[in-house]
């Protein structure tokens, strides 16, 4: 497998892991039904976010670490991948921890399947970090079109004045004749 495809596979399995932790912990995860004598019932829904604000948090962090694998390179991508593991694994734990002692009410099955998706994310996350620590370093690094060139200053004419044309030339360059 070319290293290419490696950091491809490392981002996907992130960026998926990521999406899926985000889909599972905005939906249901319990129902509350108050009965009123006269009235229609209560019912009051809670998403995974108020019972495990944490993950939400954690898969944002992981979405952005499947970005910034892209523009990073050599010891600090593995850091990357470490960072990545690391709240791939706080996912599982803070998803476990938020469904141990809730009381779901009548979500019937999203109350266990929804925290099941945030777990597998969390796994797909913790997947993709630890492919990131182990290849990281033999991944290709961003082009080098993306890195700063010194350029040739602006001429000037003897009194100090910019030359007009070679202004327009390095504004071209991406250089500002104006910080020097």
């Amino acid at each position: 497998m070319t290293p290419g495809r490696r950091l491809a596979y490392a981002v996907l399995a992130t960026a998926a892991g990521a999406g899926l932790v985000l889909w599972g912990i905005t939906r249901t995860w319990s129902t509350k039904v108050t009965d009123r004598p006269g009235l229609t019932q209560l019912r009051e829904t809670h998403p995974g976010t108020d019972t495990a604000p944490l993950v939400l948090a954690l898969a944002l962090v992981a979405l952005a670490g499947a970005g910034a694998l892209f523009a990073t390179k050599g010891v600090v991508r593995r850091v990357l991948g470490v960072l990545i593991a690391v709240a791939g694994v706080g996912v599982v734990v803070a998803t476990i921890a938020g469904r141990a002692g809730l009381d779901i009410g009548e979500a019937g099955a999203g109350a266990t399947a929804w925290p099941v998706v945030c777990v597998a994310g969390g796994l797909l996350v913790v997947l993709g970090g630890w492919w990131t620590v182990r290849h990281g370093h033999e991944w290709p690094g961003m082009g080098a079109r993306y890195e700063r060139t010194v350029t040739a200053p602006v001429a000037t004419d003897d009194t100090g004045t910019v030359d007009a044309r070679s202004a327009w030339d390095a504004l071209d360059r991406g250089d500002d004749p104006t910080a020097r």
